[in-house]
């Protein structure tokens, strides 16, 4: 008997991931709305926020370029199709990236002064091809990469005189808190005084600076991710709400089990939730090694599909510890939930950082997340 490809084992079992490529499309379109001027980089590392570079790249082929971290996924754009501008959110890792960079025609971050002088050796040797763009990164308070605004301006006149084209940059720490509006203006006053009367585009906006503070900090490139996957940068689902924002991917499976409680009756390991009524539990085929958080508390929310499916469910709570495979819901007031109920873990009728929250972390880590046993499918 043939052995199966390593896929097939998990056909049948019903967790999937749909990602909806018309939201990323629609998403797009909502920062150009924001920001009309601005030209915009698609950020789709971590696999595209962990819905897959070939949905991110069929959703999103309308942006004006891709921004990534590492040359494989540059290589998966590429042979997919994508002719256009990729850029390298952290640049060069060894002088040797240089040469694949060029192949690929990649864009790049510039961070560290050993990339400095990467690109300086790159430009006296370069015979015939053309060098690439440069966004050189300023620190203006996020203290992690760049350079401090003392040494910027020395920099950019290297990179300068050797010829490369280049765009400022930097990255705001506190845009995606509503309330520190000031901290986002002190890093882009400062970035704005210490790029005065140097040459070339800007790029200082992420998913939070083109929500909440586009009117008052322009950017020649924008830089969106979060938002074009349709969470919250704040990883609060209540403030962008209101922006019309669709979720790209939906998290569903299916009901494999039904188990009645007495009163007095416990579920799950640990014994963590225990009732004091008679209840009935639904056990769903998701658990932590599909990606699903398994600090999870009870009360975390589920959507529970309907008599006529999910569009006319409702939100059950969940109970117990989240296992490897398995979680279990409350679904009392369901009654006529059985085994191959539909039910969706996040997605289009539950935001994703709704799940998150309780859980105690952001949509960003349950999206980059899921699990590769979990299938994909697209529409």
């Amino acid at each position: 008997m043939p052995l199966k490809h390593e896929s097939e084992y998990f056909l049948s079992r019903p967790i999937y991931a749909h990602i909806h490529t018309d939201a990323f499309a629609h998403n797009l379109e909502r920062v150009r709305q924001l920001v009309p001027g601005s030209k915009v980089w698609a950020v789709v590392k971590a696999n595209a926020y962990g819905h897959g570079l070939e949905a991110a790249l069929k959703g999103m082929a309308s942006a004006d370029g891709f921004a990534l971290l590492d040359l494989a996924e540059a290589e998966i754009l590429r042979q997919q199709g994508w002719k256009g501008p990729i850029l390298l959110l952290e640049g060069l890792f060894s002088q040797e990236d240089v040469f694949l960079a060029q192949d690929l025609q990649c864009d790049c971050v510039v961070h560290d002064h050993n990339q400095v002088d990467w690109l300086e050796n790159l430009s006296e040797a370069n015979t015939s091809h053309t060098l690439p763009k440069v966004f050189l990164k300023m620190n203006t308070g996020m203290n992690r990469l760049g350079f401090k605004p003392e040494e910027y301006r020395e920099v950019y006149h290297r990179l300068h005189s050797a010829k490369y084209q280049i765009t400022h940059m930097t990255h705001f720490a506190n845009a995606d808190y509503l309330d520190r509006t000031p901290n986002v203006d002190q890093q882009a006053e400062l970035f704005h005084q210490c790029t005065e009367g140097l040459s070339g585009d800007k790029s200082l906006s992420n998913s939070a600076a083109i929500l909440w503070h586009h009117h008052v900090i322009y950017s020649d490139w924008v830089r969106p991710g979060i938002m074009l996957y349709g969470a919250s940068p704040s990883g609060r689902y209540e403030d962008i709400q209101a922006t019309q924002l669709q979720p790209a991917m939906s998290l569903r499976s299916e009901v494999i089990g039904i188990q009645h409680l007495n009163a007095g009756d416990s579920v799950g390991y640990g014994s963590r939730y225990r009732t004091d009524v008679p209840i009935r539990i639904a056990v769903v085929a998701c658990g932590y090694a599909d990606g699903y958080p398994r600090h999870a508390p009870d009360g975390t929310p589920i959507w529970v599909a309907g008599p006529k499916g999910l569009e006319d469910g409702k939100i059950c709570l969940m109970t117990g510890q989240v296992s490897m495979d398995m979680i279990t819901v409350d679904v009392t007031d369901m009654p006529h939930v059985q085994v191959g109920t539909p039910v969706e873990l996040w997605g289009q009728y539950l935001p994703v950082d709704q799940v998150a929250q309780p859980a105690g972390t952001i949509g960003y880590e349950l999206l980059c997340a899921v699990a590769p046993r979990v299938k994909k499918r697209q529409s």
